[in-house]
């Protein structure tokens, strides 16, 4: 006999959202179109640690750690641009500045020529910038002033 949980009083009393299941978020997905460029660029390029490498199949799947943050890529076909997709990683910066000079020295691909700014961001507003990763991700670097 299958009931509903809005059904049953005792079920919607006890139930919990998902957070009192999960301690803090695990990783990330991403497909790449090359993974060794992937692993390379985020490594080399972004200072991830690559945390393991792995076959499923025949496809390799790579975890790229940074803080809290891992990203999970494989090898597969392009991700398609719709709703539910990851629109960009960011990482937070003290220095907005230092952190597009040194993307510039990097040679990083650039979706904005100088620094945007929004202002009704926060208390005192963002600065920010972006870049392509490659597999045509988008990555922010993030200043809350």
């Amino acid at each position: 006999m299958n009931h509903h949980p809005s059904t049953n009083a005792k079920e919607i009393i006890m139930t919990k959202p998902m957070s009192a299941f999960t301690t803090d978020l695990q990783h990330s997905g991403m497909i790449a179109r090359d993974l060794d460029e992937t692993i390379a660029f985020y490594t080399e390029k972004l200072g991830f640690e690559l945390a393991g490498l792995f076959h499923n199949g025949d496809n390799r799947c790579a975890f790229l750690r940074y803080g809290h943050l891992t990203i999970e890529t494989w090898e597969g076909e392009p991700a398609p641009g719709v709703t539910g997709a990851i629109n960009h990683w960011a990482f937070d910066t003290p220095d907005i500045e230092a952190a597009f000079a040194n993307a510039k020295k990097l040679g990083l691909e650039f979706k904005d020529t100088e620094i945007q700014h929004i202002d009704s961001f926060w208390e005192h507003g963002i600065r920010y910038f972006n870049v392509y990763g490659p597999n045509d991700e988008t990555i922010e670097f993030c200043q809350i002033v």
